[in-house]
């Protein structure tokens, strides 16, 4: 009896459980993380998704040792062939900023280019709930996240928020 009892508590938890919703604006920690731009200057994501603000933007949070990420390259210069009023925001978890930058001129990545050097522990890959890149997201001229979570760059998806 006490199986059955614990057998059917565990089933309720389970059926009980949601999804959380993804969010649709960035916590203020989020916002607040700080960024290197490619000239070596200091920003917070607030300012830098302020400098898009009235854009659509993809983010892609990326590294150069990431061989998924560099076998998407294609898909991702596919997208901004035909998607070039969007602004293409390339958030760079590389080690270190020489090799950020080699990879960016090696590869040729066109966009907005940013280095995290919190990494996977700082406030921002926290929010995004990092767990893997790529990773690519989606946000409007309002800053709000229309998608939250892709992670691949021919996703669906991307081009439907996109449009």
């Amino acid at each position: 009896m006490r199986h059955i009892m614990y057998t059917v508590f565990i089933c309720l938890c389970i059926t009980n459980c949601e999804a959380q919703p993804e969010p649709v604006q960035f916590s203020e920690a989020a916002l607040s993380a700080i960024f290197i731009n490619y000239e070596g200057e200091k920003e917070n994501l607030k300012s830098i998704l302020e400098t898009y603000k009235g854009k659509t933007v993809l983010i892609d949070i990326w590294a150069s040792w990431c061989r998924d990420c560099i076998v998407g390259l294609p898909d991702l210069k596919v997208l901004q062939g035909q998607y070039t009023d969007v602004t293409y925001l390339f958030l760079s978890m590389d080690k270190t900023q020489e090799s950020w930058k080699n990879s960016i001129k090696k590869y040729g990545i066109n966009g907005e280019h940013y280095f995290m050097p919190s990494g996977w522990d700082g406030p921002f890959s926290e929010f995004v709930d990092l767990d893997w890149v790529p990773r690519y997201m989606v946000i409007d001229g309002e800053s709000t996240i229309k998608l939250f979570r892709a992670i691949k760059a021919n996703d669906s998806k991307i081009k439907a928020h996109l449009k």
